[in-house]
């Protein structure tokens, strides 16, 4: 049993603009700066990754007796302890969402 086509609906004056924005929005939109979210992902791990090198120079200093101040290096430890706390909370939350997602049912 063959399905006939639909057929299409005239709007006077709109024809090509209805097209060119069906295109539009069926492309995929590219990131503007040129980093995806992997790009955004690794900047972030890096920051991490840094200020642990910077908290473990700054105790390292305090434990040698060469550090000058001792607010900095309790500020440099607080620091990167509030951004593996901030990270560890969301890869958490993107756990939750990627099982949530899972669980759904299509």
């Amino acid at each position: 049993m063959a399905i006939p086509a639909i057929p299409s609906i005239g709007v006077s004056g709109l024809g090509s603009d209805l097209t060119s924005v069906a295109q539009d929005v069926s492309a995929p939109a590219a990131p503007q700066n040129g980093k995806g979210f992997g790009g955004f992902l690794g900047d972030a791990l890096g920051k991490l990754a840094e200020a642990d090198n910077q908290a473990s120079q700054q105790a390292q200093l305090l434990a040698t007796g060469r550090a000058q101040d001792i607010s900095t290096v309790v500020m440099a430890v607080e620091r990167a302890g509030l951004d593996f706390q901030l990270a560890s909370q969301v890869r958490n939350k993107a756990v939750e969402a990627y099982q949530d997602l899972m669980r759904t049912q299509v």
